[in-house]
């Protein structure tokens, strides 16, 4: 679960006034109230929900984009176009590192990973991986100090025969300074891995940032659909469509002719699929084997699958929604916005344990009151699972303390300058009886747009 995650000098966050970075936290305040809202396990108190709320502009989708930055940075390196994406409000921070952090627990345990790297040179400066303990010390696991060329490996690590080939790789990616370590324990070390569990930490930070953090723009599909495959799921999947209002009353997975879909694509989307299948079939070939694949295309309405079976036969499935009494089937591309984007939602619902779903703009194509039930759904949902959904909205009336509690609301302002500030609600004495949507949109909070006169009105003659 996601604890905390820091950034510093990254599109319109800057830094703080005491020069601390910009940080956003799932540790529970001192509210008493809803706690079913919150993980509890004696050492630590964790959020299950975050609502993110700031006017347009004010650098909401910005903290989103710095959280999916760095697990950009880690599973794939520095993406195009990465050396103009420091804060550009002082022309000096080009010269100034970037700072990433994340807090997460696994187990029972708690970790910070980051880095700081000089985004306009392409250069990291700074990585490192530590144990939080219970009795707030720090246990280093690693740390690179990259411009000294200084690296540090815990006691943990000190195994013989591991620290020697720990120091080997360090040495390898020591003239890279645009290369993380933690990516590089990543890559081809399987057999490293199977000889050394105490390095396995290296592996399990690494699948958390790539499995367990889920962040999704609002102009992307969320979901695969994969929850409706589950024979096991198909029951609640029903109960839950049919509770938001869409009309639904039940799906079928069908057959549609693969030519059918591929004759629509592209055709260098086409090329590209056609390639990737006959690439699969020959991989499996040289392996020594057969066996079936699929392949998920999603756009933002339509859903197929093509697979392959073991005699290389291309089959393509899609899924069909009911209606009504008469079982007549409908495309989703023939669904309302709003409907694909509540079946995209279910995913979060029916999600198990460990994941940290972030989904910017949850209200996009959402009637507020369906906005509202989701979120409440949700809460009662995760009462029994230990998952995490931090959402930035617009929608003013989750603002309700019988909805959500005071910490689990978040605002982001923008200065004058241009710097972008995130902070709880928590850090306000809002009383309970306090009508918080309307406190907010009065601009209590910040994290509301200013207006000026757009066509000024003369006196009248």
């Amino acid at each position: 679960m996601l604890i905390r995650f820091n950034v510093k000098n990254f599109l319109s966050f800057y830094e703080r006034e005491d020069g601390k970075s910009e940080e956003f936290s799932m540790i529970a305040g001192k509210v008493r109230s809803k706690k079913t809202h919150v993980y509890d396990n004696e050492k630590i108190k964790l959020l299950k929900f975050a609502a993110i709320y700031g006017a347009n502009a004010a650098g909401k989708s910005n903290l989103v984009k710095a959280l999916d930055y760095m697990r950009h940075i880690v599973l794939h390196g520095l993406p195009k176009g990465h050396t103009d994406k420091y804060c550009k409000i002082d022309d000096a921070n080009k010269e100034k590192e970037s700072y990433f952090e994340v807090e997460i627990m696994l187990g029972e345990k708690y970790y910070a990973y980051g880095f700081e790297v000089i985004l306009n040179k392409s250069k990291f400066v700074s990585e490192w991986l530590i144990e939080l303990t219970s009795d707030n010390r720090e246990k280093i696991i690693f740390s690179r100090d990259i411009n000294r060329g200084v690296f540090e490996f815990g006691d943990e690590l000190k195994e013989k025969g591991l620290i020697d080939k720990l120091k080997v790789y360090a040495e390898d990616i020591q003239a890279d300074d645009s290369v993380l370590l933690l990516s590089t324990m990543n890559k081809n070390k399987k057999t490293l891995y199977q000889q050394y569990k105490s390095v396995a930490i290296f592996q399990d930070i690494y699948l958390w940032i790539s499995d367990n953090l889920d962040i999704n723009y609002p102009d992307r599909p969320i979901s695969d659909y994969s929850y409706m495959a589950k024979t096991d799921k198909v029951e609640e999947v029903c109960r839950i469509i049919s509770a938001f209002g869409t009309g639904i009353t039940g799906f079928e997975i069908v057959e549609v002719p693969p030519e059918k879909v591929l004759g629509n694509l592209p055709k260098a989307v086409r090329d590209k699929l056609i390639s990737d299948i006959e690439g699969r079939i020959a991989d499996i070939k040289n392996n020594g084997g057969k066996k079936d694949f699929a392949i998920v295309m999603r756009s933002a309405k339509d859903f197929f699958v093509l697979s392959v079976d073991k005699e290389e036969n291309i089959g393509c499935n899609t899924i069909k929604f009911s209606h009504g009494k008469d079982n007549v089937l409908f495309n989703i591309s023939e669904e309302s916005d709003g409907t694909v984007r509540i079946l995209d939602l279910l995913e979060v619902l029916l999600s198990g344990e460990g994941k940290t779903y972030v989904i910017d703009e949850l209200d996009r194509c959402l009637h507020p009151s369906l906005t509202y039930k989701f979120v409440d759904t949700f809460l009662r949902l995760a009462t029994k699972r230990n998952i995490q959904l931090i959402v930035t909205t617009h929608e003013s009336r989750l603002l309700d303390f019988d909805l959500l509690r005071r910490d689990e609301i978040w605002f982001v302002n923008k200065r004058t300058s241009g710097e972008s500030d995130i902070y709880s609600l928590e850090e306000y004495n809002a009383r309970f009886d306090q009508k918080i949507d309307k406190a907010y949109l009065e601009g209590r909070y910040g994290g509301v747009p200013v207006f000026s006169t757009v066509f000024p009105i003369g006196e009248e003659v």
